[in-house]
C-alpha cells in the first residue's frame, strides 16, 4: 500500500499494528519523563546552519530530503537529535545549568541512497520511521560517564521489552566522523537470523558544540565548549518486526506486559 501511495520505504500501519506503534512511542517518552528527560516536539525541518551544527552538512545532503535551495533550503531532519541540540546554537550557559536532558518523538526522513537487496526489504530500513531520541548537553568531566548512563539506560528498555539484544562498541573505523566513542545496541531477529541495530548512542565531545558555539560560563568566568552526546531510545520500525518476531504463539503474538497499559490488548 505505501508503494502505491507513496513509494517503497514508506510504510502503512493499520489497526492494532498502529495502536502497537503509538504505544511504543508513548511508553519510550514516559520512560524517558521518568529518567529526568524533558518531552520537546521539535521541527521536523531545519534550515541549512541547523544541518551543520550537529554534522550533518556538509557529509550527508545526499541522504537528505531537501526543499528549496540556496537560503531558502530546509531539510527534513534524519533524527531528532538535530532540532534538540540546535536549539542551544550560539547558546552561552551557566555551569550551574549543566546538564541538559531532551527527549523528543518524532518522524525521521532518509533518503538512504545506495541501499539495494533483501537486507533492506520490509521495515529494516526506511525512507520514514518513527524515533524517540535522547539529547544530553554536558559538562566535559561527566560525558564518559553520562555514555554509559545511556548505554545502561536503553539496555534497560529493551529488557523491559522482552527482547533479546547485544551491546557493540564501535572501532574506530565505523566511528561517523563527529563521534568521539559510540555504542550500537542491536536486537536479534528471528526471522532473518541476524542482529539488527535500533540504538546508537554517542558521545560528540566538543565537536558539534564548536560548531554550534554551545558554551557554558563557570565561577571563575572562563568560557568552556560543552559536550553533546546523543542516543536513539528507540527507532521504532526494527523494534515492531522484533516484538512481532519474537513473542509468536499458537494463539497469536503476545505483547509486552509493559505495553499493554497502553495497547489496551494482549494479543494481535
Amino acid at each position: 500500500m505505501g508503494v502505491k501511495v507513496t513509494g517503497a520505504g514508506f510504510p502503512f500501519y493499520t489497526g492494532k499494528g498502529a495502536r502497537l506503534q503509538r504505544a511504543l512511542i508513548n511508553f519510550f517518552l514516559d520512560e524517558a519523563r521518568d529518567a529526568g528527560y524533558k518531552e520537546i516536539i521539535p521541527p521536523f525541518m531545519v534550515n541549512e546552519d541547523s544541518g551543520y551544527g550537529t554534522g550533518q552538512l556538509p557529509d550527508k545532503e545526499g541522504q537528505m530530503y531537501q526543499d528549496g535551495e540556496g537560503k531558502d533550503a530546509l531539510y527534513l531532519i534524519p533524527t531528532a537529535e538535530v532540532p534538540l541540540t540546535n536549539m542551544y546554537r550560539n547558546v552561552m550557559m551557566k555551569e550551574e545549568n549543566l546538564p541538559v536532558k531532551l527527549t523528543g518523538y518524532t518522524p525521521c526522513f532518509r533518503r538512504e541512497a545506495g541501499s539495494y537487496g533483501s537486507d533492506v526489504r520490509g521495515l529494516n530500513r526506511l525512507h520514514q520511521f518513527d524515533k524517540v531520541e535522547l539529547v544530553r548537553i554536558e559538562h566535559p568531566s561527566q560525558s564518559y560517564a553520562v555514555l554509559d548512563q545511556m548505554v545502561a539506560y536503553v539496555q534497560g528498555l529493551l529488557t523491559k521489552l522482552g527482547l533479546p539484544y547485544r551491546t557493540l562498541r564501535l572501532c574506530g573505523g565505523d566511528l561517523g566522523f563527529t563521534s568521539a566513542l559510540t555504542f550500537d545496541l542491536e536486537v536479534y531477529s528471528a526471522a532473518q537470523d541476524k542482529w539488527l541495530e535500533v540504538s546508537s548512542i554517542s558521545n560528540f565531545e566538543a565537536y558539534q558544540s564548536n560548531r554550534l558555539k554551545l558554551r557554558f560560563k563557570g565561577a571563575d568566568k572562563k568560557k568552556t565548549l560543552a559536550h553533546t552526546l546523543n542516543g536513539s531510545a528507540l527507532a521504532l520500525p526494527r523494534i515492531m518486526a522484533a516484538l512481532l518476531e519474537n513473542n509468536q504463539t499458537e494463539n497469536g503474538i503476545t505483547i509486552p506486559k509493559v505495553l499493554v497499559p497502553y495497547t489496551g490488548f494482549e494479543t494481535i
